[in-house]
């Protein structure tokens, strides 16, 4: 099996999973509870926090634990909604192309409450530019939420830049960098200075289910899930997923130790996939495009059209050959409708339901991806064929 879909989701640290295993088994404490059981769970999740804080460069009281993206992202919008209304701010600002979580959350936030949704165009490259959002936002703009790493095409926003426009009209200003996480230091200090962002574990090889909210100042939320007022600074209720904490912690820890040696590398082999599927598109007479700029991309997402060809049935054709990609983000993979990301970019519809993303880890090997290139374009030109 020859898996390219790690924008989706990337398989588990043996790393990681070592270091659940104590709180799935022997350590199953309740974090609350006063009891050494509980201690040991509370010292676990204190640890994690700890690691996830020196993944951010932030303090350890302003990472709150969430379920994963989606929950961190929407719990932005709906949890400064009261604030933001006290502070007479009634308009929001995102992107064109944000992931569902945050272009839905936004949207039903302003269903919601008395909010105006303004929508920020990327350009033909799908870059988000700081002049864009500039001329979106004045002294009435509340949130501004630009993805740091887009999650179909891979290409990287000038967060840094963004927020600065920002903070100068006094807005607050969110990023989602779930795919950024892993290709590039998320110092939320001196590189990313804005208010929120959002990773989620299992981007990075760690489990499924959790993830975190950086927040600068955490006063300005409000829950979404109420509870017990010890339970991540009163902003999130429920027990902890300790084990998944655990997990997440690890994984962010190896990720920062690990990250120039995987950049590295997948930049390479980015390089070389780019090469060998126009060589191979040469060879058999197809015809090949790369959406978005890939000066501008992380090294981890490329996002091809394959004019005249079915990107559903050339996964199928795909994956009975035991190789794994997508047509976009897996939380629209069973819509039948053209990218949303790739649409805001200009491109037609037809062009939109020809395109695929591959999606890289540092565990993929050379190998596979010229196997992977010559099968992509194999199973094209035998679809335009017919």
């Amino acid at each position: 099996m020859i898996y390219l879909d790690h924008a989706a989701t990337s398989p588990l640290d043996p790393r990681v999973l070592e270091e659940m295993m104590p709180y799935l088994t022997n350590k199953f404490g309740n974090p609350g509870s006063l009891h050494a059981y509980g201690r040991e769970a509370r010292q676990a999740v204190d640890r994690a926090r700890s690691q996830v804080a020196v993944f951010f460069h932030c303090r350890p009281d302003q990472v709150i634990f969430t379920s994963g993206g989606t929950e961190g992202n929407n719990l932005v919008f709906f949890g400064t909604a009261n604030e933001l209304l006290r502070r007479n701010r009634h308009d929001i600002t995102i992107s064109a192309v944000e992931h569902d979580s945050v272009w839905k959350a936004a949207h039903r936030l302003c269903i919601k409450h008395p909010f105006h949704l303004h929508i920020c165009p990327p350009n033909a490259d799908g870059e988000v530019k700081p002049s864009a959002v500039d001329e979106q936002i004045s002294c009435t703009t509340g949130l501004v939420s630009v993805m740091l790493v887009n999650n179909e095409t891979g290409v990287v926003n000038d967060i840094a830049a963004i927020a600065d426009a920002c903070h100068k009209n006094g807005a607050l200003v969110h990023t989602d960098a779930v795919q950024a996480a892993g290709t590039m230091r998320l110092d939320t200090g001196s590189c990313f200075p804005v208010d929120f962002m959002t990773v989620s574990s299992h981007k990075i090889n760690g489990p499924k289910g959790v993830g975190a909210l950086f927040a600068r100042d955490p006063s300005v939320l409000e829950p979404l899930i109420s509870g017990g007022d010890d339970q991540e600074f009163g902003l999130r209720g429920g027990t902890e997923n300790v084990a998944g904490i655990a997990g997440f912690g690890k994984a962010c820890e190896l990720a920062g130790i690990e990250y120039a040696k995987h950049l590295l590398y997948l930049t390479a082999q980015r390089s070389k996939l780019v090469y060998a599927l126009r060589c191979a598109a040469k060879e058999q007479g197809v015809e090949i495009r790369i959406n978005g700029d890939i000066a501008n991309m992380s090294p981890k997402t490329l996002n091809v059209c394959l004019p005249g060809v079915d990107s559903e049935t050339l996964l199928l054709m795909l994956d009975a050959k035991q190789i794994c990609l997508s047509a976009g983000s897996a939380c629209r993979a069973h819509e039948n409708t053209p990218s949303r990301v790739l649409k805001a970019m200009g491109v037609s519809d037809e062009d939109a339901r020809c395109s695929v993303r591959i999606s890289l880890s540092h565990l993929n090997t050379p190998e596979e991806l010229d196997t992977a290139a010559r099968e992509i374009i194999a199973c094209a030109r035998a679809l335009k064929s017919l």
